[in-house]
This record gives structure tokens, C-alpha cells and sequence, in this order.
């Protein structure tokens, strides 16, 4: 049932009885729920799904990026699958100090190109466990979308805009973004050719054959390597994705999955277990005790996130410890109800064994979700790190390649310090609730700082406010943190939150600083939950992007 407190756009929360998959781009939720209708299962919808965003959202998603998942069966088990890539074979500090800039690895172009894309990896391996319909057809919809061109969208027009001078600097790229005379505007026809043949490449040999191991790996190393990226067809042939057991917590009796480092997971769970130990129903939604509460919960869980997250492999992570309620009741007390902490100030709980220098990741990401008629919960979220990732187009493949490995560090003393075959502290993370061992909520949200405040707001306005999935999307949020393209880590908030709010924020030493009404930087979350006593599945999309929320 909906909250007669919630927020109201007019937008409903799409109810099905069979099926829901919900995207940022409606194409994509539309090719997923055409993969449910015909009898596949939430895996091969969130292939579909992804594939076309791979070709519509450009700016957030794509083959050359990476991916994870977790996967609820109906009878309540969940699976991990870390579709990231490690760093190339010859990405050594010896190969990019001299190559860097500033001391850290260029944040764009062919140098930023260091780690083997994981994303289409990932497909495989989900498919080959939890598909039904034949690979081959996952990828209809986005190889036409790509052949036949698609419609720029507000958000897509938005980053292109904003990103013209540095697309401009890769003709490869700017033949294909900018085609013409000035940037494209929404619903302009996107046509990406290379692309089309890249997706039918791989639809038609399979992932491995398709991409990993042939001529596409093969002409995107080439192309690469003449310009300074140490990919080699090799560190493509290595890769797999990889199976890994979820991690997790409660919140009011619900279990909270959200996948272990090198991804961020630990952190909302950190934040949910200090915001669990306040009434936060008796803050009321909106209130200045509940933005003030969940902005300091954030930087604490964000202190332990900078000092410690990178690839388990490399350095023994204390994840038990941080997500333990009771360093949970120890860390809480760090909060001031009437006085806000100094982010850049927060100790890490547990200290690193040495002294670095910490670093707010950026990005850009595409959170998706999928449900089927058999109960099978699916949460996604794919990404090529920043806008338009490298800005470099892989030779003739029509392929953005993602320039995730520019946020390793050049400094050995740092624990995300950049290593051969490393993969690097990954902000992207998918979350599920369950309730009573089964699955409840699928969600998240794009966006690096805010994924896992965007997460902690969906939680609390489900659970603790009954708000629908539709309006706890809509529900104003905040951003505590970096926004893309800014030194500065404030706390943005949008329009809609009231002048008496944000001045009693203000008071209390928040640094605000207040955005528009629907702001594409505080991310496009979506959700899908199972309403087990109606029978019915009901999912959410976020007006902040293109997509929607399909059901049948």
C-alpha cells in the first residue's frame, strides 16, 4: 500500500502479478520485460536490459565497463557474482609514475585504460546458471537499437553537453556522439554501427569466443596499445567473473545482502546498522533530525570505506568487524545530534597499518533490477566508472572503454595502490532485502558517494516510513559528498526540501548547498518489491532519469 504521507509525482508504482523489470531507460525495461513475457528468467531480462543500455545510456553503462550482481532464488538463497576486472599484466607503478598525472593515473584517455572490462563476463556466467531462453536472443533489441539508432534521451543530451570539450579530443568518439554541427539534442537519432556489430559478434559466438578470446579483443588491444594502455589480449583471455558469498546484515528484522570489497557493500550496511539505533520514525521523514542523523552516519561509514577498501586479495580487509552491530554502537557515538563532524576529519575506526592519503571516488553507473513469475529476484548495476568512461573508443568495435583503473593509487602505502592483475575499490553495489527467507526488495541507485546513501534512504522511507517503492524514490534526497567535477565535499540537497530544514541544518554545521528539485547527481535509483501476500510484484523507476518500471 502506498503512504498517504509519501511524496505524489503523478507516477505510480507499476504492480504486476508475473513479472517487473525496472531500468533508467524505458528501451531497456522494455527489452527486459519482452524477455520475461516469452518465458525467460529475471537473469536473461537483466542481459536484455543491460545490453540496450549499453547502446541508449551510453554516459553510465556499457561493454567496456564492469559489472555485479546478486541474485535471490524464491527460496530465499543469494548469490554474488564480481564481474569487475583486474588490471592489466603490464600495469605496473614502475609503467604509469612516469605516465602520470600529478601523481595519479590520467583520469581519461588511452593511459586511464587499464583494466579488462568484466561486465560481458558476467552475463555468461549468470546465464550459464540461472538462464532459460537462448543467449543469442538476449541481444536483439540492443543490436538493432545500435544498428538502427536510438533517441537521445534528456539525460543522455545533459552529459553530452557537459561533456562535449572532452569528447571532442577523440575524433573516434566525437564521430560518433557529435555527429554534425553541435551537440545532440533530445530525441535525436543516435546511430552506433561498430557497436552493432560488436553486440552480434557476441551474440552470435558467445561471450567467450565473442569477445574475450577473438578478434574483438584482439582489435580493441591493437588499437590501444599504439596509444599507451597496457591491455594485451591476454589479460582478456585470463578473465572470468567470479561467484563470490554475499555479505550481511539485519535492519528491524530484515536481512540486508550487498556484496563484499573490492566493492563498497560493507558501507551502507555500516549505515544502517548506526541509523538502527534511533527512532527514526519519531524524526518524521524529511525532518532536519533525519537528513542531519543520516549525513553523519555517512561520513563515519565513509572513513572506515577510504581507509580500507581495495581488492581482498592484496590486503586482509576487516569487513566482520565493520559490519558487527556492536562496532556499529561504538562508531554511533561519534554522533552529535546538535553539531555536525567535518568529513575530511572522521578517524577510521580500525586504522590502517599505514598512513595515506584518502581519496572520494567519482562515476557514473546504471542500477537495474528484474523479477520473474518464479519468484526470482535480480539486482544489477553495471558501469564504466566516469561519464562516457575513458572517452576512447576501442579501434572499429564502437566499444567506450572504462577508465575504472584511474582511481588506483600511484602511492604503495595506500591500500588501493595500483598492482598487476588488481582489481580497484568499486563503488558499484547492487542490494537486496529479504524477509522471513525470502526475497522483499531489489534496489539501488547510480551514483559513487551516493549509492550508499540513496540506498540507506530507499531502507528507511520502505521500512520505517511504508512508503511505496514509487515514493520512496521520489522522496527528496541528499548527497553527502563530492558531486561530479567538484573538490568540495558538501552536503547537496534538492529544492524540495524546505527553507526551515536547510536553515536548521545550516545550524546544526552542515555544509550545505542546495541543488534543483530533481537532480540528476543525487542518482536514478529503482527498486522492485515482492509483495508476497498479494501475489504481486511492484517496482519503482526514478523520474530523476529516462527509465520505467515494465510489468505483466
Amino acid at each position: 500500500m502506498s503512504s498517504p504521507n509519501g511524496p505524489r509525482t503523478g507516477r505510480p508504482s507499476t504492480r504486476a502479478p508475473r513479472g517487473v523489470v525496472s531500468t533508467p531507460h524505458y528501451l531497456a525495461s522494455a527489452a527486459g520485460l519482452e524477455i520475461l513475457q516469452r518465458g525467460g528468467s529475471a537473469v536473461d531480462a537483466a542481459i536484455a536490459a543491460n545490453a540496450v543500455l549499453c547502446v541508449a545510456y551510453p554516459h553510465m553503462a556499457g561493454l567496456g565497463g564492469d559489472g555485479f550482481w546478486l541474485i535471490a532464488e524464491p527460496n530465499g538463497n543469494v548469490h554474488g557474482l564480481n564481474a569487475s576486472g583486474p588490471s592489466a599484466r603490464l600495469a605496473t607503478l614502475d609503467y604509469y609514475r612516469p605516465r602520470s598525472d600529478n601523481g595519479e593515473i590520467p583520469a581519461r584517455g588511452p593511459l586511464s585504460i587499464l583494466t579488462t572490462p568484466g561486465a560481458i563476463d558476467g552475463w555468461h556466467v549468470a546465464h550459464e546458471r540461472f538462464g532459460r531462453m537462448p543467449w543469442s536472443e538476449l541481444f536483439d533489441a540492443a543490436i538493432v537499437y545500435a544498428r538502427d539508432g536510438v533517441p537521445v534521451t534528456r539525460s543522455l543530451a545533459d552529459w553530452l553537453a557537459q561533456d562535449e570539450p572532452t569528447l571532442k579530443k577523440y575524433p573516434a568518439t566525437a564521430a560518433i556522439f557529435l555527429p554534425g554541427k553541435g551537440v545532440p539534442r533530445e530525441g535525436q537519432r543516435l546511430l552506433q554501427p561498430d557497436l552493432a556489430r560488436s553486440l552480434e559478434s557476441i551474440a552470435g559466438k558467445g561471450a567467450r569466443a565473442g569477445f574475450y578470446d577473438g578478434a574483438i579483443a584482439e582489435g580493441v588491444c591493437k588499437a590501444l596499445q599504439t596509444q599507451g594502455s597496457p591491455l594485451r589480449p591476454d589479460d582478456f583471455a585470463n578473465y572470468h567473473a567470479e561467484w563470490v558469498e554475499p555479505i550481511t546484515s539485519t535492519y528491524r528484522g530484515y536481512a540486508v545482502y550487498e556484496l563484499p570489497p573490492n566493492t563498497q557493500g560493507f558501507t551502507p550496511l555500516q549505515i544502517l546498522n548506526m541509523i538502527e539505533g534511533y527512532d527514526v520514525v519519531a524524526w518524521g521523514d524529511g525532518s532536519a533530525d533525519y537528513y542531519h542523523h543520516m549525513a553523519e552516519a555517512v561520513k563515519i561509514a565513509f572513513a572506515d570505506r577510504e581507509e580500507w577498501l581495495t581488492d581482498p586479495r592484496f590486503v586482509k580487509i576487516p569487513v566482520e568487524r565493520l559490519i558487527e552491530k556492536g562496532y556499529a554502537d561504538e562508531r554511533r557515538r561519534l554522533i552529535d545530534p546538535e553539531r555536525a563532524q567535518d568529513i575530511a576529519k572522521v578517524p577510521a575506526g580500525i586504522p590502517y597499518e599505514h598512513q595515506h592519503a584518502r581519496r572520494a571516488p567519482d562515476g557514473d553507473t546504471c542500477y537495474f533490477c528484474a523479477a520473474d513469475r518464479d519468484g526470482m529476484v535480480v539486482s544489477l548495476i553495471q558501469s564504466i566508472y566516469h561519464d562516457f568512461g575513458s572517452a576512447v573508443i576501442a579501434g572499429d568495435t564502437g566499444i567506450l572503454m572504462q577508465n575504472r583503473g584511474a582511481f588506483f593509487a600511484l602511492d604503495e602505502h595506500h591500500p588501493n595502490h595500483l598492482l598487476p592483475g588488481k582489481r580497484t575499490f568499486h563503488t558499484l553495489i547492487p542490494a537486496l532485502l529479504l524477509r522471513n527467507g525470502k526475497p522483499y526488495l531489489a534496489f539501488g541507485s547510480m551514483g559513487g558517494e551516493g549509492q550508499p546513501q540513496s540506498q540507506a534512504a530507499l531502507v528507511t522511507r520502505i521500512v520505517d516510513f511504508g512508503y511505496d517503492v514509487q515514493q520512496a524514490i521520489e522522496a527528496p534526497r541528499w548527497l553527502m559528498g563530492r558531486t561530479w567535477g567538484t573538490r568540495s565535499r558538501n552536503m547537496s540537497l534538492e529544492g524540495r526540501i524546505s527553507d526551515e530544514v536547510v536553515r536548521e541544518l545550516k545550524r546544526r554545521g552542515q555544509p550545505v548547498q542546495m541543488v534543483t528539485d530533481w537532480n540528476d547527481n543525487m542518482g536514478h535509483a529503482h527498486a522492485i518489491r515482492v509483495d508476497h501476500e498479494q501475489g504481486l510484484f511492484e517496482g519503482g523507476a526514478d523520474p530523476r532519469g529516462d527509465g520505467a518500471a515494465a510489468g505483466y
